[in-house]
């Protein structure tokens, strides 16, 4: 978008006391996220759903530091006038601070983020205020936490009773005590985020989290259906099936080569008349010597 200036953390805060959402998307490659800046997104997150959309596994937890810098670096490219957030993946800032900030250097440093995101609650809270005092602005994110869907026994709707509403309340409060800008709820009831979302004086950003939250965030792939076979999902809202229209193109590509429809007159490159002349020329002095070797080669035979 041209003219574009870049959000900081500051213009989110205002955003939030203004009542004006924050709209936030997924990218994860230089196309996607040019895209998504030309299109007028607020904030762009390199997420490590990247490790099932983009690199195929059936979870992010496969997915590397390595990984996430070296995404993070594209999308930067691609996304100069935005503000980037990237995820630090599984278990790399669960040992210890020291650890856990040179991990948080390589996004910032190589990747080109100008912000992390970490999941988890009060658990994560000294990692969270190490972040902030080293001076990287940090993205919570509570509810379903994908990095450990394995403990928390599958992509469960979070919020649905009073317990875990206290939990979510008090790990939402944990991370902006800590520092943390903002915090992304991700599959939980929407009366639990909207409570969170008035409690708190930073934004919430919702994924399957209703309408009281302060910005949405979305998967690139999900918004568009660029997936196949592609799932849909209630929370989701999808704008476009760009997925099927690649297909189709591919099919027709196919057709067309194995039908010799392309390429056309319109996609070939003409020599001019004298190196045509000259080619006929030349092929034919060597028909001529091909038969005359093959009419030596009969003799020699006979």
């Amino acid at each position: 978008m041209a003219g574009k200036q870049a959000l900081n953390i500051v213009k989110m805060k205002k955003m939030k006391q203004e009542g004006t959402p924050l709209s936030m998307l997924t990218a994860y490659d230089y196309p996607s996220a040019k895209i998504a800046e030309e299109a007028g997104i607020d904030i762009i997150l390199v997420g490590d759903s990247l490790g099932n959309v983009v690199l195929g596994y059936d979870s992010t937890i496969p997915v590397t530091l390595d990984d996430m810098v070296y995404h993070s670096r594209t999308v930067a490219r691609g996304a100069e006038h935005t503000f980037i957030v990237a995820d630090m993946p599984f278990m790399t800032y669960h040992s210890s601070i020291s650890e856990s900030l040179q991990g948080i250097r390589r996004l910032m440093q190589e990747g080109h983020a100008h912000a992390v995101k970490l999941e988890g609650g009060a658990e994560i809270a000294d990692v969270v205020k190490a972040t902030v005092q080293a001076g990287v602005p940090v993205l919570g994110h509570i509810g379903l936490t994908p990095q450990s869907v394995n403990q928390i026994g599958g992509y469960r709707i979070q919020g649905k009773d009073e317990a875990d509403a206290r939990r979510l309340m008090a790990d939402a409060k944990a991370l902006e005590q800590a520092g943390a800008f903002g915090i992304v709820l991700e599959l939980v009831t929407e009366e639990v985020a909207t409570a969170i979302s008035k409690e708190l004086s930073i934004p919430t950003i919702g994924i399957g989290a209703g309408r009281g939250c302060d910005g949405q965030v979305l998967v690139y792939h999900d918004l568009i259906q660029y997936a196949s076979p592609y799932f849909s999902k209630r929370f989701v809202k999808t704008y476009a099936d760009v997925g099927g229209l690649i297909r189709s193109s591919i099919e027709q590509y196919v057709s067309d080569v194995k039908g010799r429809a392309f390429p056309a007159q319109e996609h070939v490159f003409s020599a001019d008349d004298r190196v045509v002349e000259s080619l006929e020329s030349l092929y034919g002095q060597a028909k001529g010597q091909a038969r005359e070797q093959a009419k030596e080669k009969v003799e020699s035979q006979s």
